[in-house]
């Protein structure tokens, strides 16, 4: 399985294209120039809400326009960021948690307390680590403008973890746009963050722009991660989709672009070579890619063929296919857990690697010749190739296996439908995620047994719920590394997630601009030009 043959405009058209101007950019005077960065993300910008979806594009959106309660620092403690603090009380069950002072929304509105108490409402209805936090919760209340309350049934230690993870954001909106059902997109995209959305020129597939927020009130604290003062040094700063590798290469290299989020791996090397371009791992704890399958419908509901497909897997074929031969990029990762995160354990014996093991097992299990639909995206460098090497392996087992390919904006809307194959549903997709996040118990979605209330795929095991909530609340660091001992197997035994591989990624931007942070995402604040 070749990776370059998914990507038509991959190396083999890079000559003709890398002296070629993007034609689709506006030239760019002297003064717009400094003040404007153009910004290639890693995939087109089609889903807009990052409560509804889990999309990362869609949350490193989310970074733009919205700000949240508490962030993570580079240590992945909470820090206040809108919050200007909380107070506990002596039992543990009370929180009452104050907002800064000056803190408004793009429409001129003030941030209140009761638009906090409804955006967290609608958080906890999609996250994980939400919906634990709505477990305990008792009661949401509204003291003034600038504090609400939280009463819980037990203590929650981790609350402010909660409410400033930096993957499935907390984002804070206003109470008309915060009262939406939470299985339906918000109609408007109004925050408070430091970027103003720009609904006038957003054009999915083309260009979404961005707009410095006047009366942004960043922090004083240095920025650290998601953490600290959010200045924003651009006046504006434009997406450029350009799904072709080569172009964006060739727009890069000709200073026509400022930053490209994810450059494909087979351009990297020419990347390296150029004076005038800087790449840098920006999440040290690299990404997780992983295989989603479909809980709810045949054939894998039966867990017997979930597990040959996890025999099926052989970690380097995905890793090579996805990130090139470049194995310091990369590694194995037999685990839900990932490496270099508290809970790894390898799991070899429950990863083989072994086709004709898992052909074994297919037909023990006695698979019907059922139709395995695998969504997969053409225009997603990272997440394409793992889906045809996926199609290629569960074909060579013994699956009937039907590859729809599409673009990722498509994938992650069929992803939500709970339907057969045969009626717009899906039986697996391909994705990754930060491996700092999917560390912890209770942040990672891939781990819970959910059922439908979960993330895709919709496992269900009231034991990995037992478990999660041990690891939660336990006592000391042994109780919960037993806790998360017995979770990683589980699910990994009972196939809640298939782990790919892991790997990093370098990121490339002209040399000229400065302050580009460490993080999960590429934040655009501290970023400047000189």
């Amino acid at each position: 399985m070749l990776r370059r043959s998914l990507f038509k405009g991959g190396a083999g058209a890079t000559l003709g294209l890398l002296t070629a101007p993007l034609l689709a950019a506006p030239a760019l005077g002297q003064n717009s120039r400094a003040s404007t960065l153009r910004f290639v993300p890693q995939a087109n910008l089609t889903a807009l809400d990052p409560i509804w979806t889990t999309a990362t594009v869609t949350g490193n959106h989310g970074y733009y326009v919205f700000d949240t309660l508490y962030s993570l620092d580079s240590q992945l403690r909470p820090q206040p960021q809108m919050a200007e603090g909380h107070t506990i009380s002596d039992d543990g069950k009370l929180w009452r948690i104050t907002l800064r002072p000056g803190l408004k929304f793009h429409d001129g509105e003030p941030v209140r307390a009761r638009d906090c108490v409804a955006s967290l409402q609608r958080w906890v209805v999609r996250d994980p680590f939400g919906q634990l936090v709505a477990r305990v919760a008792e009661e949401w209340r509204v003291v003034d403008d600038r504090s609400f309350e939280i009463r819980l049934k037990r203590p929650f230690p981790l609350l402010t973890s909660a409410l400033g993870k930096t993957d499935g954001c907390a984002f804070i909106m206003p109470e008309r746009l915060a009262k939406t059902e939470a299985t339906k997109q918000v109609p408007e995209m109004i925050g408070s963050g430091p970027y103003r959305f720009l609904a006038n020129e957003f054009n999915s597939g083309s260009r979404v722009a961005y707009e410095k927020f006047a009366d942004y009130v960043p922090r004083q604290e240095a920025p650290d991660f998601a953490t600290g003062a959010k200045v924003a040094h651009f006046q504006r700063i434009e997406w450029q989709i350009i799904p072709d590798a080569a172009t964006a290469a060739g727009a890069l290299m000709n200073g026509e672009i400022d930053w490209w989020e994810r450059p494909q791996v087979d351009l990297q090397p020419m990347l390296a070579r150029n004076r005038d371009i800087r790449r840098e791992v920006l999440d040290k704890a690299g990404r997780l890619a992983l295989a989603r399958l479909n809980c709810l419908q045949e054939p894998f509901k039966d867990v017997r063929i979930r597990r040959a497909v996890l025999a099926s897997v052989i970690q380097e074929n995905y890793m090579r296919a996805a990130q090139g031969d470049d194995t310091a990029a990369w590694t194995d990762s037999r685990s839900i857990f990932p490496k270099r995160t508290p809970y790894y354990a390898d799991h070899a014996d429950l990863m083989p690697g072994d086709l004709n093991k898992a052909r074994a097992m297919l037909k023990e299990a006695g698979y019907a010749n059922q139709k395995v639909t695998i969504i997969n995206p053409t225009d997603f460098p990272d997440i394409g190739p793992l889906g045809q090497v996926s199609a290629d392996a569960l074909g060579k087992i013994g699956m009937n296996v039907d590859l729809m390919e599409s673009d990722w904006g498509t994938v992650i809307q069929r992803r939500n439908s709970r339907e057969a194959t045969d009626k717009g549903g899906w039986s697996i997709f391909h994705t990754t995620g930060p491996a700092a996040f999917y560390g912890s118990p209770a942040m990672s979605p891939l781990i819970r047994g959910q059922g439908e209330a979960g993330w895709f795929g919709w496992w269900k095991n009231e034991r990995a719920e037992a478990l999660t909530e041990e690891w939660l609340f336990a006592t000391d660091e042994a109780g919960q590394k037993k806790a998360a001992a017995e979770l990683g197997r589980l699910g990994l035994e009972e196939v809640a997630t298939v782990p790919l591989g892991q790997f990093t990624v370098k990121t490339a931007f002209r040399k000229d601009l400065t302050g580009v942070l460490e993080g999960t995402a590429p934040y655009p604040w501290s970023v400047r030009r000189g």
